[in-house]
């Protein structure tokens, strides 16, 4: 029985000029309940028992007995449980929430719920592959039948925690007998719909998603706020009470998903000329204990093989591990931060192995329009990194400071990194899987509402998206509104991930609204619903990985310049120079705004952030063990922006989010090579690390 006033939340989703926001964090609601997780405090085991202490009146246990339907989180694959059934596999996983009115009495009857483990043997290491891939290109048997030279090397990248500004948090609360709502700190409202549906067992209009105000994400609110949301559910369904559940820091940082850690073995076979003819590439990432995200994740490194360059045979594997470790997941560039950094380091090395300048090498095996791409596609757009990498080594002094740096002894460095990202979803997944749909709607005001899933989470998709739309309906940006997602009300334009939102969304806006356009009768309201279909020129074969991966690709340039302390071996930036071609751009400062917080991310995953775990448990729980760089460790970045429109984008517009990152680590870390004058073949590039390259000849 309900004993509160059950009641619509008085959300704001207005834009107004007050500068305020309201975030999940400040909503409240007649008889708000709270509700924090028990979780496991070991790292692989059978639980035997459970021992609850007696609940105080107005208090609640909410575990897998009282799921509904399916206690499972629907992702790609069907192992990730809302909550432990029976056996835990990392140190954090939730087992039960409690809920009740006061956070410190919850967490008394946390401290005296006693669980009994029977401990079982836990893995860390890559031999467990839960997700195993491959392609090919050309015949990789030639390229290596009678090579002038063979060059092979492993690299290995870490842990990246995504550190948004506002943790995680969620509440869910019931409109009637029948119907849930949940309002979230997330990225994907339908991801949510769709996940509490499976787990309830509920119909379409069962379930409701409102997006209040969203602090950053980076990737890290994809997948995960799917977890507390049909945990949630089912607790707010169970106590009839609205119930909130915000995570503090520490206990974000220390179970929610991160950046995948990665082994990637090269081998190259080179000809007489110093050509590389051919590339057999592993891809090892570790998933944690669930798979998630991660088979996509693989999927995008791989494709992301030879990156910038070409090579005409290619051999490429992966698999996902399954360890006993927090699992990994989305972060912005989805796998190709690993993958680009590995390629850029390999690439310069074998020119040094074989003797060559590494920029003559690299130039010399640089993509051109209409080369294939790894995965047998066509390169279909103007490639016009030659300018830009001109550009970026004319705005830096690339040549005259690598000579100066080489004969000075100064411990200074330069390092310039190539690179593209792949726009929207992969191969057909924008036609088979998304299938995005976008509403415009005219008042008889004549104002003009986008009634879409993109969710702005300090990225400026409200910028870009109102802008496209004023200016293909040739009407004030004030005349379009574009409130945060209520999935009661708007139509499914897919998750906001991918680099996808301005290029694919943006331009079934453009596309609505050049029909609204058509149609317009003043005073007349009026809507338009536009569906995303793919261009004809993509060919993709998603059981080979074979063909057009992407629509197409945002490109880069990153050069950065460093000095390395002899004495304490830290590494201060110096200088960063970055050149992009990202097709046309809709608002310069929103791009620079992007450019600047990439390129922070981007380098830092190369020199700065480090984070392990020891035997499952994640060493750095707080913001002052995590280190990330504040605006004292970062320099200006000089940044230059090339049009090259794309004309499936809105008016020429490409992805921007996550090309700006994944150049970031690649650059700074041949810098530090640079400067030090040792192979570096691992990131973080820490101090620790370089004493020990400086130490070992």
């Amino acid at each position: 029985m309900n004993t509160y006033k059950n009641s619509t939340p008085k959300v704001d989703h207005s834009e107004k000029c007050s500068g305020q926001s309201k975030f999940v964090s400040d909503i409240q609601l007649d008889g708000l309940l709270y509700a924090k997780t028990v979780r496991s405090t070991v790292t692989k085991a059978k639980i035997l028992a459970i021992d609850i202490p007696t609940l105080p009146h107005g208090y609640f246990i909410v575990d897998k007995n009282d799921i509904i339907k399916e206690n499972v989180v629907n992702m790609i694959y069907n192992d990730w449980p809302v909550f432990a059934d029976g056996q835990v596999n990392y140190i954090g996983e939730p087992i039960m929430i409690v809920v009740g009115e006061d956070k410190v009495t919850i967490d008394e009857i946390i401290k005296q719920i006693k669980i009994t483990y029977e401990e079982l043997l836990p893995e860390f290491d890559f031999v467990d592959s839960v997700v195993h891939l491959s392609y090919v290109k050309g015949d990789i048997n030639q390229a290596f039948a009678k090579p002038a030279r063979i060059y092979e090397e492993t690299l290995t990248t870490g842990y990246q925690e995504q550190a948004y500004i506002e943790p995680q948090g969620m509440l869910a609360y019931l409109e009637g007998e029948d119907k849930v709502t949940l309002i979230g700190s997330m990225q994907c409202p339908y991801y949510i719909k769709n996940a509490v549906k499976r787990t309830l067992g509920y119909s379409d209009d069962q379930v409701r998603v409102m997006q209040p105000s969203v602090g950053g994400a980076f990737g890290g609110k994809e997948e995960f706020p799917s977890i507390t949301a049909c945990q949630l559910a089912t607790a707010a369904i169970k106590i009839k009470r609205p119930i909130k559940m915000i995570f503090e820091r520490e206990e974000d940082i220390l179970v929610t998903t991160k950046r995948h850690p990665s082994r990637i073995k090269l081998t190259a076979a080179l000809d007489e000329n110093n050509k590389v003819q051919g590339i057999k590439v592993h891809v090892g990432l570790d998933g944690g204990a669930y798979i998630g995200l991660s088979g996509v994740v693989l999927s995008r490194s791989m494709i992301a093989a030879t990156c910038a360059y070409t090579v005409p045979h290619l051999e490429v594997s992966g698999d996902v591990y399954a360890t006993n470790t927090v699992p990994t997941g989305a972060f912005r560039g989805f796998g190709s931060p690993q993958m680009i950094f590995a390629i850029e380091m390999f690439m310069n090395h074998i020119a040094q192995e074989v003797g060559v300048d590494p920029l003559a090498f690299r130039l010399a095996h640089l993509a051109k329009q209409g080369d294939l791409t790894s995965t047998c596609g066509i390169f279909h757009d103007p490639i016009i990194m030659p300018e830009m990498i001109k550009k970026a080594m004319e705005i830096s002094d690339y040549k005259n400071k690598k000579i100066q740096f080489a004969n000075d002894n100064s411990y200074r460095g330069i390092g310039m990194s190539f690179f593209f990202h792949g726009c929207g979803f992969t191969g057909s997944g924008e036609a088979t899987h998304i299938k995005s749909k976008v509403k415009l709607t005219k008042d008889a005001q004549d104002r003009v509402q986008l009634l879409i899933a993109a969710v702005d989470m300090g990225q400026g998709a409200k910028t870009a998206l109102k802008r496209i739309v004023a200016k293909t309906l040739d009407i004030p940006n004030e005349q379009v509104t574009f409130n945060n997602p209520d999935t009661d009300f708007i139509a499914d334009s897919g998750p906001t991930v991918a680099s996808r939102t301005t290029m694919i969304v943006g331009n079934l806006l453009k596309l609505a609204a050049e029909k609204m356009k058509a149609q317009w009768v003043k005073g007349q309201p009026l809507e338009i619903i536009e569906q995303y279909h793919q261009p004809e020129f993509i060919q993709w074969d998603e059981d080979t990985m074979r063909g057009d991966a992407y629509p197409a690709y945002s490109w880069g340039v990153t050069v950065v310049e460093v000095e390395v302390s002899p004495v304490t071996y830290q590494v201060e930036l110096k200088n960063i120079w970055t050149v992009f071609d990202i097709g046309k751009t809709i608002d310069e400062r929103m791009v620079i705004g992007q450019v600047e917080g990439g390129i922070a991310q981007g380098i830092a995953y190369g020199y700065l952030e480090v984070m392990q775990h020891d035997k499952g448990k994640i060493k750095q729980k707080n913001l002052t063990d995590y280190i990330i760089p504040t605006a004292l460790d970062m320099v200006p970045i000089h940044t230059v922006l090339y049009d090259n429109p794309f004309a499936e984008g809105p008016y020429g517009a490409k992805g921007v989010g996550e090309l700006t990152l994944v150049g970031g680590a690649p650059a700074v870390a041949l810098a530090i090579e640079d400067a030090i004058g040792k192979k570096v073949s691992k990131i973080p590039a820490t101090p620790e690390y370089i004493m020990e390259l400086l130490k070992h000849e």
